[in-house]
């Protein structure tokens, strides 16, 4: 019997706006600087070889249900609001379902570089962003799913929600049928009544006195003490998000490239989950807390030790009526010195309190409809010296308690690949059916020692662990 709160999860739909959002439009733009790519992947070991053919077919349906999967950005006449999502008149599903073999000795370390090359690759911006790489030869008789999607298409957890049009709970379920009978418009994307009724609707979504108030306010701080208290919260919150101008902490941690590297990493969830309530935290707080021990311990064994370094962390704002992207960022300094771990928890407890609310005043839809009026030159050396100023990053994403499939076959590990976006690491939680199973997506050129921090990661965690009752 399945469990009830997953009855919930797969009745729940994603909305899919006709527009970007502001935020959207935002991670759209900024990817002309390809370190501030916003793509995402996951890659998944079944026990046993993917049926490609059942597998594409399961996709076809998925596609007819979801209309995203067949829509193309189609940027607003003059740019005069966001971009809009058409139809891909020219769409072909063999251009996103694709099909590879590992060489021997079809390891786990291969489908990581694997699925590290395929998430790298910048998608092409004329076709739908998203695609899936069954992978076979595997080790032991498995196979391998790649799945990729752009941040502008949906978040974490939509992306979670979304693969329930191809996921299973046994594995010889019967597959949906086909939706015959589209339940959406197709649009053109250049009605220009359309485009001005857009335009004025994501004006109103943040008032234009407002928006005039913050403006002239962060182009003259003095005075700043004789506004209102609405706009002021408003206005310290966007000075935190975009005028931070501190460096990041790390002394080694100094540089960065485009290259990539991603190691899997995997531990028990029960055991974390029972070391987190014995200190009355949560799993998010334990997860950030070891990502912070591992970041301290990596430093002391190069002899470069540090006490704090700033890291990021994606909260998510969905509800009921959520789009297709609803969360935020919070930055927040975490201490990295050598210390207990449950003084560390405690710490890192209270600086994730202060982040969330610290983050609430100036959510990330309302800096991005700050940043519509900017040169996209101008956005991304803004957003370029904000990822400078931090460390590393969190994301913490929950997905099925229980085991599923994938046409036919069992999904046995799930590892996440966040994006780095300018800072030295990514460390992204995808828990699954009683594991925490994790991606590190890391640059190689600050993080010289790829697997002794993928080491202090796993000692951290142990660490935890020994906490629980």
């Amino acid at each position: 019997m399945r469990p009830a709160h997953y009855r919930v999860a797969v009745a729940d739909e994603i909305h899919f706006d006709r527009r970007m959002s502001d935020a959207e439009a935002l991670m759209w733009r900024l990817e002309k600087d390809p370190h501030l790519a916003s793509s995402y992947a996951t890659f998944t070991v079944l026990d046993r070889p993917l049926d490609f053919d059942r597998f594409k077919r399961r996709m076809a349906i998925a596609i007819d249900h979801v209309p995203r999967l067949r829509q193309r950005v189609q940027p607003a006449p003059g740019s005069l609001a966001p971009p809009a999502w058409v139809d891909d008149a020219n769409f072909d599903l063999d251009h996103h379902v694709r099909h590879v073999a590992l060489p021997k000795p079809g390891n786990l370390r291969q489908l990581a570089d694997l699925a590290t090359l395929i998430a790298a690759d910048p998608f092409d911006r004329v076709r739908p962003l998203w695609q899936f790489v069954v992978v076979d030869g595997l080790r032991g008789g498995k196979g391998g799913l790649i799945q990729k999607l752009h941040h502008t298409v949906t978040d974490g957890e939509g992306g979670v929600r979304l693969s329930l049009q191809y996921l299973d709970l046994e594995r010889d379920a019967p597959g949906p049928v086909a939706n015959a009978d589209r339940s959406y418009v197709e649009h053109s994307g250049d009605d220009p009544a359309a485009t001005v009724r857009d335009l004025i609707a994501s004006g109103l979504r943040l008032p234009l006195a407002l928006v005039k108030q913050i403006r002239d306010l962060l182009a003259e701080p003095a005075r700043i003490p004789t506004v209102g208290q609405a706009a002021l919260e408003t206005v310290r919150g966007i000075v935190t998000q975009l005028s931070e101008h501190d460096k990041a902490h790390s002394p080694l941690w100094t540089t960065r490239s485009l290259r990539r590297h991603v190691e899997p990493i995997r531990f028990p969830l029960d055991v974390v989950k029972a070391a987190a309530k014995a200190l009355d935290g949560t799993i998010n707080t334990a997860f950030i807390t070891a990502a912070a021990a591992a970041a301290g311990e990596y430093h002391r064994k190069l002899d470069r030790p540090v006490d704090e370094l700033r890291a990021s962390m994606a909260i998510s704002t969905r509800t009921s009526g959520s789009g297709s992207n609803a969360f935020s960022l919070a930055r927040m300094l975490v201490p990295t010195s050598e210390m207990p771990i449950a003084d560390r928890f405690r710490a890192i407890t209270a600086a994730t309190a202060t982040a969330r609310a610290s983050s609430a005043s100036a959510s990330l839809s309302t800096v991005a409809a700050l940043a519509t009026t900017l040169p996209t030159s101008v956005l991304t050396r803004i957003a370029r010296q904000q990822g400078e100023t931090v460390d590393f990053a969190t994301s913490n994403v929950r997905a099925a308690p229980i085991s599923v499939y994938i046409a036919g076959a069992k999904v046995l590990e799930n590892y996440p690949i966040g994006p780095l976006a300018g800072v030295a690491f990514n460390l992204t939680l995808l828990s699954y059916a009683g594991s925490l199973d994790m991606g590190l997506n890391l640059d190689p050129a600050p993080i010289t020692e790829p697997t002794l921090l993928k080491n202090c990661v796993e000692a951290a965690f142990s660490e935890l662990a020994s906490l629980a009752p």
